[in-house]
C-alpha cells in the first residue's frame, strides 16, 4: 500500500525536465524548524544519528545549518534511492522495528520541531552529493516555483548557470527537481570550502565573466538573474553552514 500510494502522488507531479542530466537518485528533503531553545537538542539528534535511522538499513540523512534566509533551522537529505527498492517489504519491515526501537527517542524530537515541509526529490547519485556536500562548509540553497509550463526552461537555465560556473572556476550547483510532497519544482545546492570561497566569483576578470555568460547562453553576467526571474513564481535563498 505504501509503494502503491507513493506512485500515485508521483502521477500529479509535473513531468520531469525533457534532456535533463541531473538525477536518477530519490532523496526525502527535510526543511526543519526547531521549537524556541531547541535548536541545539535537534541538531545532537542529527548527530547522534537521527531516531528512526539507526538499524532501519536506511542511509544517513545528510544535514546543512541554516545561517541567513528562510524559516528552516535544518534542511535534512533522506536517501531513498528509488521507490521500489526504499519500499521493498524487508525494508519496511526493518524501518518499523528501528521506529519502534527508537520510539521515545522519535516523541523527543517531535516535541523540539515547531514546522517542518516534506518534498521527494530527484537528484545526483548519491556518492556525488555526500562526496561534493562532505567537503563543503558553506552552502547557497535555492529553492524555485516555475512559472506554470516553465519548469523545463527552468532546469536548462540552472544548467546554463552550472556551465557559467564552471567556465569561470566556481562549483556548479547540485540540481534536485520535484517529485511529490512541497510546492518547490527545483532546488539547488551550491557547496562551498567558506564565505570567501562563495564570493570568489567577483575576483573573476569582468571580460571572463563575459566570455562564460555568452558561452552559457546568457546575454551578459548581469542578464543572468533578469532571465532567472522570466521563468519563476517564487523563489528563496538560503544561506547554510555544515553541522559540525
Amino acid at each position: 500500500m505504501l509503494i502503491l500510494a507513493f506512485a500515485l502522488l508521483l502521477r500529479v507531479s509535473p513531468p520531469a525536465p525533457a534532456g535533463s542530466t541531473g538525477g536518477t537518485y530519490l532523496y526525502r528533503a527535510a526543511l526543519l524548524q526547531a521549537a524556541p531553545g531547541k535548536l541545539l537538542e535537534v541538531v545532537d539528534f542529527y548527530k547522534a544519528g537521527w531516531p528512526g535511522v539507526k538499524g532501519s538499513g536506511d542511509e544517513p540523512p545528510i544535514a546543512m545549518r541554516h545561517s541567513q534566509g528562510d524559516r528552516w533551522d535544518l534542511l535534512l537529505l533522506f536517501p531513498m534511492g528509488s521507490v521500489e527498492s526504499y519500499f521493498s517489504p524487508e525494508r519496511v519491515r526493518s524501518r518499523g522495528k528501528a521506529a519502534e526501537a527508537a520510539g521515545a527517542d522519535r516523541d523527543r524530537l517531535a516535541a523540539d520541531l515547531a514546522w517542518q515541509e516534506d518534498v521527494f526529490v530527484l537528484g545526483p547519485p548519491l556518492e556525488s552529493v555526500r562526496r561534493q556536500l562532505g567537503e563543503a562548509g558553506f552552502f547557497h540553497v535555492e529553492m524555485f516555483d516555475s512559472l506554470p509550463g516553465r519548469q523545463r526552461d527552468l532546469y536548462r537555465e540552472r544548467e546554463m548557470e552550472n556551465a557559467y560556473s564552471r567556465a569561470i572556476g566556481q562549483p556548479e550547483n547540485l540540481i534536485f527537481t520535484r517529485e511529490a510532497g512541497a510546492h518547490w519544482d527545483i532546488f539547488t545546492v551550491g557547496a562551498f570550502r567558506d564565505l570567501k570561497h562563495y564570493a570568489g566569483s567577483s575576483d573573476v576578470p569582468e571580460a571572463k565573466q563575459d566570455e562564460a555568460a555568452r558561452a552559457a547562453g546568457f546575454d551578459s553576467p548581469k542578464a543572468i538573474g533578469p532571465y532567472l526571474r522570466t521563468l519563476i513564481a517564487l523563489h528563496h535563498d538560503t544561506l547554510a553552514v555544515a553541522v559540525k
